[in-house]
């Protein structure tokens, strides 16, 4: 048996945990060649049901609608999996491979061996909205750039790379790396999951157990495996805090009060304060859409809608300026093709309709917050100045 392979005994069970690459035509191989020497009761692999369909369906992810992603507000979601499926996508064309090829000869072989199928990993959307909900908006945007930016088009990765990477030593380097750089992010996307993975694994039919992991879950499964998980815990999204719910209400409540303020002291203070408030929400959310090259529509929705929407926690003037792109100017398959490619070039990103109008929802977004501010700050310096 190949020495990658982690052996564990526990309880009665023998455990196989297979370290592989996402992208790597070896560790399809080692896959196949383990369950055919172990033959065992069940085959544990690293997806859950959406991401199991969507590899028995290719395509299925072409048929996405913008406009229904927008409306469901999932634009910040969607984008996280684009980026990080994209990646694999990419680093797997340059080796002329498939990402996910590991996983899909896992259940190949399963049912060969009449073994059980159990989908191991958490949900995918509970992983996101765990680590969306935990961490702030600066460690968001830090996140989405970290990934846009880390990804080199002209650089070149072999198989040698990719098993230089799974050496426990750098395993244990990378996992350290991101922990520092992104400790929430790296609780709740590694370690929670290599809870979760164990528990599943260990509790999985029968005595002789494979799981198909990617490479640095297995030093951290390798431990859980004798440790008791609280699933509850690690499977429950947190709700957002009592200051979460109360801080988008007491901005607008403040701003409308500070006007009303102002026009009880002197209208013309009240109409400045109200005119400085339409002015820079307007602006500022029109001219970050135009950054976003937005459709002329697109510029004057986020330009009327700004100074309401920035009044409404529910509402969104991104949600608004993004559905009237993705109205307006409607994403061909060619565009939800070339996505995987194009997600990583700003130039690109900008020429493809489904992902310009998601650009738009957050520019117009981002703008009308800047606005926000400025058109805050100013209101409060006319009433006290």
């Amino acid at each position: 048996m190949d020495e990658k392979i982690v052996k564990i005994q526990y309880q009665d069970k023998k455990i196989y945990l297979i370290p592989a690459a996402h992208v790597s035509t070896e560790s399809v191989e080692l896959v196949k060649e383990t369950i055919d020497e172990v033959d065992p009761d069940s085959v544990c692999i690293e997806l859950d049901d959406a991401r199991y369909e969507n590899i028995q369906n290719e395509n299925r992810w072409k048929n996405t609608n913008v406009i229904d992603i927008i409306r469901q507000k999932k634009v910040g979601l969607l984008i996280a999996n684009l980026v990080l499926s994209s990646y694999q996508r990419n680093i797997a064309k340059k080796l002329k491979t498939k990402p996910g090829q590991e996983m899909v000869q896992g259940m190949i072989s399963a049912k060969e061996k009449n073994a059980n199928l159990v989908l191991a990993d958490r949900d995918i959307q509970v992983t996101f909205l765990r680590i969306w909900r935990s961490i702030s908006f600066v460690e968001k945007m830090k996140l989405l750039f970290s990934f846009l930016f880390s990804m080199d088009d002209d650089e070149e990765i072999s198989e040698d790379d990719l098993d230089a990477l799974m050496a426990k030593e750098n395993l244990t380097t990378v996992i350290s790396t991101m922990g520092d750089e992104f400790p929430q992010i790296a609780e709740i996307l590694l370690h929670e999951r290599d809870q979760y993975l164990a528990n599943k694994i260990k509790n999985a039919p029968g005595e002789k157990i494979v799981a198909v992991l990617g490479a640095a879950h297995v030093p951290g499964i390798s431990e859980e495996i004798f440790k008791d998980q609280d699933m509850k815990k690690i499977t429950t999204i947190p709700k957002p805090s009592n200051v979460g719910k109360i801080l988008p209400w007491l901005i607008p409540l403040t701003i409308i009060g500070i006007i009303i303020y102002g026009f009880v002291v002197n209208v013309q203070t009240g109409f400045a304060q109200l005119k400085t408030w339409l002015l820079w929400n307007s602006l500022f959310a029109a001219i970050f859409t135009i950054f976003a090259l937005g459709h002329p529509l697109s510029i004057l929705t986020a330009f009327i809608v700004a100074p309401f929407t920035s009044l409404n926690p529910f509402l969104a003037c991104g949600w608004f300026a993004g559905l009237v792109e993705a109205t307006v100017r409607k994403p061909t398959v060619e565009d939800v093709e070339n996505i995987p490619e194009d997600i990583f070039s700003f130039k690109k990103i900008l020429k493809n309709r489904f992902l310009k109008a998601l650009v738009i929802v957050i520019f117009a977004n981002i703008g009308s917050t800047i606005g926000t501010i400025i058109a805050g700050t100013n209101i409060i310096k006319m009433v006290f100045h």
